[in-house]
């Protein structure tokens, strides 16, 4: 309704917006004209003024350098988030060369055409952000390994095939995966609605988990599966952080 009474005023109104219109397009035109004169003004202004200014005059204009924090915090804040998180994103480094192929040229270009020419400072490296480097290396090697343990279903494939299946493949990992509850052990007023559209009662469901079924005796505890595959867990972490530090060594 609102739009059909928005409509209908433009309409009833169109020769008024016309004029006004016409008078906006008007001071618009005018306005760009004034501008452009200036431009070219300020242009053979600038011109002149090259002219007679030396090289270390024109670079005063120029931003300040602020030094190469920044440009060295960028590539750790980059370095950190390709090597602790490359198993969750595999992609990472893919976008992090394509990052720097573009970086390089954008920085080079400011380098050379926007800021101060920098005072040469001799270096004998890189200095504390090595030490940086090294220590993400390290803490990445350790992060890697918890997510590829404890956010995957790696590991506990492997213990289910190699432990519990019978034909030692995966039919069946994802049966072994789920626990029972039993509906009636629901706090009153959370159990589900009545179920018997689907033809039977449901006195048992299922839950992704490692717990004892309810009719053990020690019903909803963790599982004797729960405490071998965090076993095997944490033996996975241990066995990839030393063989990447082995490598570490060697390299």
């Amino acid at each position: 309704l609102a739009s059909v009474q928005i409509f209908k005023k433009l309409m009833k109104n169109c020769k008024y917006f016309n004029i006004i219109l016409g008078s906006l397009i008007y001071l618009c035109h005018r306005k760009l004209k004034k501008m452009l004169r200036q431009r070219k003004i300020d242009k053979k202004h600038q011109e002149e003024l090259d002219k007679t200014l030396h090289r270390h005059e024109k670079d005063h204009f120029l931003g300040p350098f602020v030094g190469l924090n920044p440009e060295y915090m960028e590539m750790i804040i980059q370095f950190g988030m390709v090597t602790l998180f490359v198993a969750s994103f595999p992609l990472a480094p893919l976008f992090a060369l394509l990052n720097n192929i573009i970086e390089i040229r954008l920085d080079a270009k400011k380098f050379v055409t926007e800021l101060r020419r920098p005072i040469a400072v001799r270096a004998k490296d890189i200095g504390i952000w090595y030490t940086l480097l090294r220590g993400l290396s390290k803490v990445a090697v350790i992060v890697n390994a918890f997510v590829i343990s404890f956010t995957s279903d790696f590991i506990p494939r492997l213990v289910y095939q190699y432990m519990y299946s019978p034909d030692g493949t995966l039919h069946g990992f994802v049966n072994h995966t789920l626990s029972y509850f039993n509906v009636s052990h629901f706090q009153p007023g959370t159990e589900p609605t009545e179920s018997m559209h689907l033809g039977y009662k449901v006195e048992v469901c299922r839950y992704k988990d490692y717990r004892d079924p309810p009719w053990s005796d020690t019903p909803y505890e963790f599982s004797r599966q729960f405490w071998a595959i965090l076993a095997a867990r944490l033996a996975f972490v241990i066995v990839f952080q030393v063989s990447q530090n082995q490598n570490l060594i060697k390299y």
